[in-house]
């Protein structure tokens, strides 16, 4: 039979199972370092793509906007502002050209009572609503106020104003007073 025996000051240490635990930590880090690495490469690969893509519509909104400043040049020339202001000129025209007004002349028929005209009327277009200022003739004051109260409650007419009203003297004419007013006319 063999006996072991240690003659030692100190016991043998067994330092197996650190150097086990020191080499699996050791292998889950090299791991880890491989798996980190890989990451980063295909990461910037893939910026590597969005980078270029980046550069290439900088470029572009470079090239933007060296075209919106010649743009903006040009129409601050003399000749620009001079064909701006023609089509708005033209625009205007055609606006009141499309202007409804067999339709507004029905809405006035329903809310003129009798003994009252209209004299003149002028439209201005904005947003799909127009100004409208009215010049109306009536022969009594009843006459005036009955058109008012008409228009009041009229659902395409609103922000009625009255502007001037006139007493007429005039021979010949039906009408005893004037007045004028501006309201709101929905065209739509």
């Amino acid at each position: 039979m063999k006996l072991r025996l240690n003659l030692s000051t100190t016991p043998l240490e067994n330092k197996r199972p650190f150097a086990a635990a020191t080499a699996a930590l050791g292998a889950v880090g090299v791991l880890t370092f491989l798996l980190l690495a890989h990451a980063a490469y295909t990461s910037w690969r893939a910026n590597r793509v969005l980078r270029g893509e980046i550069s290439h519509w900088q470029s572009e909104i470079r090239e933007n906007k060296q075209k919106q400043a010649a743009l903006e040049a040009y129409f601050q020339t003399p000749g620009a502002h001079e064909v701006l202001d023609r089509a708005a000129f033209l625009n205007s025209l055609i606006g009141q050209r499309s202007f409804p007004w067999t339709k507004i002349f029905m809405d006035l028929e329903q809310t003129l009572p009798p003994g009252v005209r209209v004299i003149k009327i002028s439209p201005k277009l904005e947003n799909g609503r127009a100004i409208v200022e009215l010049t109306v003739g009536a022969e009594s004051d009843e006459g005036k106020i009955k058109f008012l109260q008409a228009l009041e409650k009229s659902k395409v007419f609103s922000d009625i104003r009255v502007k001037d009203d006139h007493n007429l003297e005039l021979p010949g004419s039906p009408d005893r007073m004037t007045v004028d007013l501006t309201a709101w006319y929905a065209t739509i």
